[in-house]
């Protein structure tokens, strides 16, 4: 007998009246609409599915319907109830007098109830019809009711398992936002789906903004940093351990460069790569700082090791006391500072006193000489430069701006610097800011700069050797040191003061010097300045024989005594007069060309710097034509 012989015409409508209300619903919707069909087809009253709750010896309803309205969600105790015996796994039908059995179904005449349960046999809930009149004993319905039971199990069955993969989602999901570790679901084209608050947070990147994000735009776009984004993807490529390649990267929210030790593999699809991070910006910036200190270091060693002209500033003369104080009134401020004066006057000794009375003393003077330099490393030297920034470039230098941050910078013989130079060297004392040779990153810089020449510089701004605008950035206050023979009241000191700095290390005790010889020195013109005095007392001492030094005629240049001497400055205007038309002519012939293989500097064996300084000295300018 087949299944539909085995059912009535009246069970047939009922199994059709269910099957049409509930054959396009699914998941909660189902059970509701099973229940609610349940009850109209059998004319039965109320209806429910229920589950067990976490105690086991309560249920809860999924669906209740009741006198043609659905209920809030219910839950009720197990024991002394019909319940009990259905959730036992026993199909339970009592046509009347449930009350009689249960008496705390009070009310309630009729019950008919079926165990839902899974594949493996275990009960997860019952479906349950009842009702306040007899229910006709229709065993048949029974067969309709399975039927239903065993689909409600499977939609009850389902529902739990959306339950435990949505609630397993979310687990995942707060794992993945809430991480410390920063993690980014990418396509292969590094445009992000996805990225977790610490991505976010390290990136500056809003919500909203990440469907619009490529990962390999936020690499700045400088030598070293796509060379190592390349050598990062091509080890994804290849599928070998990335180790944590250190990237550089901007912020997207406002640029600044941070920098991030970065993992990525490639899905098992090979459509998306599953990418993780951590902020390692504080780390890189500790040992950029370190290596900063550390070429600093290095650079204030080599400065204890190299000779000055003075541990101190020595002597008493009116022009000497004048500068000191202007020292003294300038040292206070950051104002940029312009020494002049001639060769060997002790530019560099004032810049050191500026810098000593300064607030910035606790941090380094760093000093360049610009004319020691070729032009083509002057930048190199001022500014740094990255790895690879030109032929030679085999590692990343950091330049004297940099080691001088928060201190002081001395540039001394200024007016060396080539014009290119010039242009950068104006652009980093206005804006306060510079980038390393072959570097795209700004860096900001705290340095006060001092600077020295003994070029008149207002005299080759007018030549068009020297940019304006710097000179008056630079010539903020200017200061001029005194030549020796202005400060001729000052030689008794200097030399008191040589003799210490000399004779212990030489070897020799002196204890004075000559009243003769005292006078040659304050006869002589001193054209070396304090450079000279310090040779000729070295060499003075090398040569003493007892504790009073003696200064000898022929230790002077000239060779010849005082008079010789004196005869010699009687006669340096008719000298000079020579020499300024001998370099005039040469002048002319090379058109006024200094530098260079056909340059006049050249063709008189003479430096440029040597030769730029007779000129200003003879009064030599070329007339505008």
């Amino acid at each position: 007998m087949s299944f539909m012989q085995a059912i009535d015409s009246s069970e047939l409508s009922i199994l059709q009246t269910v099957v049409e209300g509930t054959v396009q619903t699914t998941g909660e919707d189902f059970l509701r609409s099973l229940v609610r069909n349940l009850c109209l087809a059998t004319d039965v009253s109320n209806g429910f599915i229920a589950e067990f709750t976490e105690a086991k010896t309560r249920v809860r309803s999924l669906a209740f319907w009741t006198e043609g309205g659905f209920l809030e969600q219910q839950e009720w105790d197990l024991p002394g109830t019909p319940c009990e015996d259905v959730l036992r796994g026993n199909l339970c039908h009592y046509p009347s007098d449930l009350s009689k059995k249960f008496p705390q179904e009070q009310g309630v005449e009729s019950y008919l109830g079926v165990p839902l349960q899974d594949n493996d046999g275990r009960i997860l809930g019952h479906l349950a019809l009842f009702d306040q009149k007899a229910m006709p004993e229709q065993s048949r319905l029974l067969y309709t009711f399975k039927i239903f039971a065993v689909r409600a199990a499977a939609e009850l069955n389902r529902l739990r398992m959306e339950e435990q993969l949505r609630l397993s989602e979310q687990r995942f999901r707060t794992l993945f936002d809430e991480a410390p570790i920063a993690y980014v679901h990418e396509d292969r084209d590094t445009r992000f789906l996805q990225a977790n608050h610490a991505a976010l947070r390290i990136l500056g990147i809003s919500p909203k903004q990440v469907p619009d994000i490529r990962g390999i735009s936020l690499v700045p776009d400088t030598p070293e940093a796509q060379a190592r984004l390349r050598a990062a993807f091509a080890s994804v490529e290849e599928g070998t351990d990335s180790a944590g390649v250190v990237l550089e990267l901007r912020r997207q929210d406002n640029g600044r460069p941070i920098w991030i030790q970065w993992w990525s593999k490639v899905d098992p699809g090979g459509q998306f790569l599953h990418t993780m991070f951590i902020d390692i910006t504080e780390r890189v910036l500790m040992e950029q700082e370190q290596a900063r200190l550390k070429a600093q270091n290095q650079y204030l060693q080599e400065e204890i090791k190299s000779a000055h002209n003075f541990d101190e500033i020595v002597g008493r003369s009116p022009a000497l006391r004048s500068l000191l104080n202007q020292v003294q009134r300038v040292a206070l401020t950051d104002a940029s500072v312009l020494i002049q004066g001639e060769s060997g006057t002790g530019k560099e000794l004032i810049a050191r006193a500026i810098h000593s009375a300064s607030k910035r003393k606790s941090r380094p003077l760093i000093k360049i000489n610009c004319a020691a330099l070729p032009s083509n490393l002057i930048e190199s030297e001022l500014f740094g430069h990255e790895k690879g920034a030109f032929t030679g470039a085999v590692n990343k230098r950091i330049g004297r701006f940099e080691l001088a941050e928060g201190g002081t910078l001395f540039l001394d013989e200024v007016g060396e610097i080539p014009a290119d130079i010039q242009v950068k060297l104006l652009r980093v004392i206005q804006e306060r800011e510079f980038e390393r040779v072959g570097g795209q990153t700004s860096i900001k810089m705290n340095v006060r700069v001092i600077t020295a020449t003994n070029r008149n510089l207002l005299r080759e701004v007018a030549e068009k050797n020297f940019r304006e605008d710097l000179f008056y950035r630079l010539n903020v206050f200017p200061v001029t040191t005194p030549p020796l023979r202005e400060r001729l009241e000052d030689i008794p000191l200097l030399v008191e003061f040589l003799i210490g700095k000399f004779a212990p290390k030489i070897g020799k005790k002196i204890i004075a010097i000559s009243a003769k010889s005292l006078q040659r020195l304050q006869d002589y013109h001193w054209p070396g300045n304090i450079r000279e005095l310090e040779n000729i007392i070295e060499r003075a001492i090398i040569l003493a024989d007892g504790p009073t030094l003696e200064i000898d005629p022929d230790q002077f240049p000239a060779g010849t005594d005082q008079t010789a001497l004196k005869s010699a400055q009687s006669s340096n205007s008719s000298l000079d007069s020579i020499a300024r038309e001998h370099i005039l002519g040469v002048l002319e012939q090379t058109r006024w060309v200094i530098e260079g293989p056909n340059g006049a500097a050249t063709r008189l064996d003479l430096k440029p710097s040597t030769l730029r300084y007779r000129m200003q000295k003879l009064g030599i300018v070329k007339a505008n034509r």
